[in-house]
């Protein structure tokens, strides 16, 4: 049995009372004051939106502190990604290297369709489209370990489909 979450003080109160110690967590994670201030930004605006997960088990300034940790620490991981695709020089394939790739694509696309359907949806946002695990969540309104776990299974099921199949992943 679940214990009852426990309501929290008005948003602006917590903002303002908070806001100094949430930036100071971000940067120290982040390294930027402007990006800081961004994830500062999205944890509050994501508690605006939604009721938090604050179950009352511990203090919400440990609460606050560890939901800062994580968003701060997605936030770099998602810039890495982003560094990544736009940065890396774009070598040209040659014709036989462009076909296998195309192939290899249609052969993933075949085995989703024998992946559940979240699972489906989960591998396309995260493979395709180089969506986050919160970016995912917050799209599909699911939690982020769904995610998470559905990413999971659904890449070893494709896989299988496609070893079956005798298509090299």
């Amino acid at each position: 049995m679940q214990a009852a979450l426990i309501p929290l003080p008005a948003l602006s109160e917590l903002y303002a009372e908070h806001r100094p110690r949430a930036l100071a967590i971000a940067r120290r994670i982040v390294g930027d004051i402007d990006d800081a201030e961004d994830v500062v930004q999205d944890v509050f605006s994501r508690l605006a939106r939604r009721s938090p997960g604050f179950g009352g088990r511990a203090a919400w300034t440990t609460w606050l502190h560890r939901v800062m940790v994580n968003s701060s620490i997605n936030w770099l991981r998602a810039r890495r990604r982003r560094e990544r695709l736009g940065h890396e020089p774009q070598e040209l394939a040659s014709p036989e290297a462009q076909a296998v790739g195309a192939q290899m694509q249609r052969h993933f696309h075949e085995a989703l369709e024998e992946v559940n359907a979240q699972q489906r949806q989960v591998l396309y946002l995260r493979e395709e489209r180089g969506l986050s695990y919160p970016e995912i969540a917050r799209l599909l309104q699911i939690p982020e370990g769904t995610v998470k776990s559905a990413l999971h299974r659904g890449r070893i099921r494709a896989l299988a489909v496609m070893e079956e199949r005798g298509q090299q992943p």
